[in-house]
């Protein structure tokens, strides 16, 4: 399975994916998990938002396992993030299967769709769409680089755009959700390879817009200048110093110029801020004085700053019980993550859990992510068990 997907979506150039939502990529990605299920007899689902299932037993009866993770990257991803989720979760049910393993409850493996957000700038909009949190006025207004709308992006893939929206009656029918994922960071050690997950930090993307004038690189000169560039190279620099401060996160990692002339000065910067903290005030109070710094520095440029706030999500406390449960089962360490999941956007609607497999690097969301074979069986093993402990019998 591993082997099968490796070279989809990679380029030849970076060595890294760009599985981006309702690219030919992902459509390659979305036809090989329709196989996987297919061979193995699961019953194949797609829903109204183009989240991918494949159900082991009775979809309709209540109190349903699920598992799964997102195949789709951020633009020159690694071949872990998302897929490894995905692809443990088929082979955890081979291994039940082979465990001779008596179901009592429906089993499902779900692929959720546009994970990243790398093409419409929104996370997890496959489970967003499901939960309620993105609604299907606010998705249809979602647009990628190159303005094309989500709708229209997922009509041209041959999808139906018109159904997204929240599906609670999907929701009530699944009892528990466990998704299984790369380590994102380098917490987890050799004796153990692999550990249960306690809660992700509140996060959110934050797009500033930086409008100056644009005018000549050559004859302008500098006291008649209203230079973007100057006031975002100067927001980043603040970013990076107060969110050290504050022991949290701010990243510029994106940005868009306006007209984006070498030697023209912009009249427009767009640059996208990532920040993540280990608790909400701390956030709120770090990107509040961002924007301050933003301001005060946009007035001595003569450059207008304003902050829109695309996504947000609010710290996530896996389930208690469930998470107790999993790190006992596996005796397993338990450890926070900065980084959002799909299983952080259901925690607040259904019991759910996650499972991290060691990264010895700590590199993540670059061609340089990285699991060993050894630690990725064992992650393996560990999701089989726990799959065991709640649905079989």
């Amino acid at each position: 399975m591993w082997a099968e997907l490796l070279p989809v979506g990679r380029s030849a150039t970076s060595g890294g994916y760009r599985r981006f939502a309702w690219n030919s990529a992902d459509a390659e990605c979305r036809a090989w998990f329709e196989q996987q299920a297919r061979d193995r007899g699961l019953t194949y689902e797609l829903d109204r938002n183009g989240n991918q299932w494949a159900w082991l037993g009775d979809p309709t009866a209540p109190g349903a396992v699920v598992t799964g993770s997102h195949l789709d990257s951020v633009p020159d991803g690694g071949a872990f993030d998302g897929p490894l989720g995905v692809v443990s979760s088929f082979a955890a049910l081979d291994e039940l299967r082979s465990r001779g393993a008596a179901f009592d409850k429906p089993l499902a493996i779900v692929n959720f769709g546009d994970e990243e957000g790398a093409r419409f700038g929104v996370a997890c909009i496959g489970s967003r769409l499901t939960s309620g949190f993105l609604s299907r006025e606010q998705a249809y207004e979602l647009r990628d680089a190159d303005g094309l709308r989500l709708p229209d992006a997922m009509e041209k893939a041959g999808y139906d755009p018109t159904a997204i929206g929240a599906d609670e009656e999907r929701l009530s029918r699944i009892g528990a959700f466990v998704e299984l994922h790369v380590e994102q960071g380098r917490h987890l050690t050799e004796e153990h390879p692999v550990g249960v997950a306690s809660a992700i930090w509140p996060h959110g993307r934050w797009r500033f817009d930086f409008h100056g004038e644009a005018n000549h690189a050559g004859t302008t000169r500098i006291e008649d200048r209203r230079d973007p560039m100057l006031t975002f190279a100067t927001t980043v620099l603040a970013a990076r110093k107060k969110a050290r401060l504050a022991g949290a996160l701010a990243t510029f990692g994106k940005v868009a110029v306006e007209p984006n002339g070498t030697n023209a000065i912009a009249s427009l910067v767009r640059g996208w801020l990532d920040s993540r903290a280990a608790d909400e005030a701390t956030l709120t109070d770090l990107v509040a004085a961002i924007e301050q710094a933003a301001a005060e520095r946009g007035d001595r440029d003569g450059v207008r700053v304003e902050l829109t706030r695309e996504s947000y999500t609010p710290v996530v406390d896996f389930d208690g019980p469930l998470r107790d449960r999993l790190a006992k089962l596996l005796d397993a360490p338990v450890l926070p993550t900065g980084a959002g999941h799909d299983a952080g956007i259901l925690a607040s609607q259904i019991p759910t859990a996650m499972l991290f497999v060691r990264n010895p690097t700590g590199v993540s969301h670059s061609p340089a992510e990285h699991a060993e074979e050894a630690d990725c069986l064992a992650g393996v093993a560990a999701l089989a068990d726990v799959l065991e402990d709640l649905a079989c019998r």
